[in-house]
Order: structure tokens, then C-alpha cells, then sequence
């Protein structure tokens, strides 16, 4: 024991590395280790024997164990010390400066409609943008022949050779969520539906993929002249502008409204600057109506009983108009310099009280 002993110590103490600390303590107490067959052998003794060699054994083990643990946090100790040695850092040199990021301007005036809503008691609802072409065109009274449902002008979803499946399509409206609502919610109800869609346009005004907000209110008294007065406070909040902004109604035509209307807003052009609530130009911002029964009952609820009316706008329209941006596509090139521009603080959240905008 006193060989094994003197033979481990000393190459324990010459062990340069973790990994050959560990080959030491394999090779004296791991299963098959010298110490550890030596202890097997304790079965073969004699009573006698066993009291005398059995404690022996035991406190060599442990020896070696201690010279073992001492060694590694040894080892351990002088990596640390290189490591700061090496990694020596000036504590005294300033900081590196940390970016800041902005709300994005589409993020930014979702949450200014929302709030306006919100106190006009209406809820947020949203829905997939993936949807069937049923909750997209038919449950909005949309007719199979119509130009909305060519390929030319909406994306339909892949589907193999032999799949006679109803088609799915990216959303053209958030209107699907408003039949989605109905049947859920029932009647009455004030919900907006925000969220992106997806059309086949591009050019300077219009991409592939852009954002609504539509609104929609049940009850049974409700009329145009409560569709007037819900979109004349909302523009009149929206655009922070003294005295509110005037606002026009055309007879239009939607398949899902009837009656409908297109709203303009009275506006000017200065250096090719849009100025909302003065002038004696006309600019469109929205089209509205009363549901159409048809769309009541897809979405379960009996037209004899409740009316409605509904709206809808462009979130990346209006945002260029009171932010003075001239260019829709920007809002999706991700250009860093464009955002730092545009963007607004996470810090800046709109409410009615304190002011919209930055």
C-alpha cells in the first residue's frame, strides 16, 4: 500500500492537465483501478486480515480521492489565472454605444386606431391570413364571376394535382375576420379587425402585401348617420386636427354593404404635401356601409332582427398621409436609415390624452 501510495501521490503532484488527472484517478480508484482490485481482494482474507488491511485500503482510497480534488481545483485555479492574465480588460475605457430601435410607423398608428376605437367601445378581433375561399369571397357576398376572385389580383394556395378541396387563399381583406367574428360573438357587437393582406398590385401606392383596419358594429337601431358620426370622431382624433376634419360620402358600390359609400376628406396640396382639414381639395381615405342581410346570415345572425354598418381603410394610407410619407413601398425595404426616420420610441404610447403622435 505504501508503494501504491508514494507511486499515486507523486503522479498526481506531476499532472499537468485535467485530462490526465483523470486518467490517474481511472487508473487507481475506477472500477478496474489498481486500488480498487486491491479492495476485491478483501473476500479472499481471513477475518483477522480483513480488520487490518479493510481500513488500510479504505483511507488510501480516500487519500488519493483528496490528492485528487486538490489537484483539479489546483489545475482549475492556474487556468483562471492565465485566463485573466490573457484576457486583460481596461475597466477605465468608456462603453460601447448600444443602438436603439424604433417602432415601426405601420406598429405605431395600428395602436393609434386601436386607442381611438377603444373609446369609442369597439374590440380588437383578428383572424388568420390564410383563409378559405369561402369566409374571403362568399360569406361576404362576393359572386364566383367576380374580378376580386381572378388569379390575376388574388394569391391562391398550391394545391396538388387531384385535390378538389375548397381553395385557400392569402386574406385580400380583413373582412373574413368579421364573419369569423359573428359567428363567434353573435349580436351586438363593435369589434376593428387589423392585420396584413395580401393583393397582386405594385407600383408607388399599392404592394403585394399591406395592412386594413375594418370595423363593423351590430344592433338594432343602428343607421348611417351612426357610421358618419363613428368615422368623423375617429379622422377628427386621428389627424389631431382643431375643429375636426370635414368629410364627404359618395354613393359606391361593395358587394357585402348596401348601402355604400366612399369618405373623402377635405385636404390641400402645398409642395407636394398633403394638409388634412383645409383647402378645397377632396382626398379618399375609406369606403363604408350598411351590411348587407346576405353577410348577416352567413355570419348566423338574422338581418330581420339586428342591422349593422362597416368600414374599412388602408393602416399604410393614412399613415403616409399624416406622417408625410410619399412612398408605400418603403414601409417593406427594411431600410435602417428609413426606420431611424419614420420610426417612433417604444416609450411614445398613444392615448387620446396625451396625444397621438410624436
Amino acid at each position: 500500500m505504501d508503494d501504491l501510495r508514494d507511486k499515486y501521490l507523486g503522479l498526481i503532484a506531476g499532472a499537468a492537465d485535467e485530462a490526465g488527472l483523470e486518467d490517474l484517478r481511472v487508473q487507481a480508484v475506477g472500477k478496474k483501478g489498481e486500488i480498487s482490485l486491491k479492495m476485491r481482494e478483501l473476500g479472499k482474507m481471513t477475518p483477522e486480515e480483513r480488520q487490518t488491511a479493510g481500513p488500510a485500503l479504505n483511507a488510501l482510497k480516500d487519500e488519493i480521492n483528496s490528492a485528487l480534488a486538490a489537484k483539479k481545483a489546483g489545475l482549475a485555479d492556474a487556468a483562471l489565472d492565465e485566463r485573466l492574465r490573457t484576457e486583460w480588460l481596461d475597466v477605465t475605457l468608456p462603453g460601447r454605444g448600444r443602438g436603439q430601435g424604433t417602432l415601426h410607423p405601420i406598429a405605431q398608428v395600428t395602436e393609434e386606431v386601436t386607442a381611438i376605437f377603444a373609446e369609442l367601445g369597439f374590440s380588437v378581433a383578428e383572424g388568420p391570413r390564410i383563409d378559405t375561399d369561402w369566409y374571403n369571397f362568399d360569406a361576404l357576398n362576393i359572386p364566383g364571376h367576380h374580378p376580386a376572385r381572378a388569379e390575376m389580383d388574388t394569391f391562391y394556395m398550391h394545391r396538388a394535382e387531384g385535390d378538389n378541396r375548397p381553395p385557400h387563399v392569402l386574406r385580400t381583406h380583413t373582412s373574413p375576420v368579421q364573419i369569423r367574428s359573428m359567428e363567434k360573438m353573435g349580436a351586438p357587437m363593435r369589434i376593428i379587425c387589423p392585420g396584413g393582406v395580401y393583393r397582386a398590385d405594385y407600383d408607388q401606392t399599392h404592394t403585394p402585401m399591406f395592412h386594413q383596419v375594418e370595423g363593423l358594429a351590430i344592433d338594432k337601431d343602428l343607421s348611417m348617420a351612426n357610421l358618419k358620426w363613428v368615422l368623423e370622431e375617429f379622422v377628427k382624433a386621428f389627424f389631431e386636427v382643431d375643429g375636426g376634419v370635414e368629410l364627404r360620402f359618395r354613393a359606391s358600390h361593395f358587394p357585402f354593404t348596401e348601402p355604400s359609400a366612399e369618405v373623402d376628406i377635405r385636404c390641400s396640396w402645398e409642395d407636394g404635401t398633403v394638409k388634412v382639414g383645409e383647402g378645397d381639395d377632396w382626398l379618399e381615405i375609406l369606403g363604408s356601409g350598411m351590411v348587407h342581410p346576405k353577410v348577416l346570415q352567413a355570419g348566423g345572425i338574422d338581418p330581420t332582427e339586428w342591422q349593422g354598418f362597416a368600414f374599412g381603410m388602408g393602416i399604410d394610407r393614412i399613415a403616409m398621409l399624416k406622417y408625410g410619407i410619399p412612398d408605400l413601398r418603403a414601409f417593406f425595404d427594411s431600410d435602417l436609415r428609413w426606420l431611424r426616420h419614420y420610426g417612433f420610441s417604444a416609450l411614445d404610447v398613444p392615448t387620446l390624452h396625451g396625444g397621438l403622435s410624436r
